[in-house]
């Protein structure tokens, strides 16, 4: 099963801006598509966005949009997600994810979540 390691949570002010990273030891994430959920606590999961190469299709949650950017670097076998404008109800743990090349990115970014999870990594947005 792909080993997948987040990176790059922490504390923020409101307003600011973090970059996330997802890196992989255990194979070429340019095979699979990926993508971002988050779950704070007593909430449900959320999906914050899946990215489809194969097709193309991008998922953003309507509460990050036009603030947040999921990309990858094949070189590196990383995924990121730059988070700008950071507000208070982005505080969550970020778990990364990747899925077979043919998971839509609604499977992924929505229940079931379907694919393979990180351990997550803390983000906090507090002044």
């Amino acid at each position: 099963q792909l080993q997948l390691v987040e990176s790059g949570g922490g504390l923020v002010q409101p307003g600011g801006s973090l970059r996330l990273s997802c890196a992989t030891s255990d194979g070429t994430l340019d095979y699979y598509a990926i993508g971002w959920c988050r779950q704070a606590p007593g909430k449900e999961r959320e999906g914050v966005s899946c990215f489809n190469s194969i097709d193309g299709t991008t998922y953003y949650a309507d509460s990050v949009k036009g603030r947040f950017t999921i990309s990858r670097d094949n070189a590196k076998n990383t995924v990121y997600l730059q988070m700008n404008s950071l507000k208070p109800e982005d505080t969550a743990v970020y778990y990364c994810a990747a899925a077979p090349p043919d998971t839509t990115v609604q499977t992924m970014c929505e229940p079931p979540f379907f694919g393979s999870w990180g351990q997550g990594t803390q983000v906090t947005v507090s002044s």
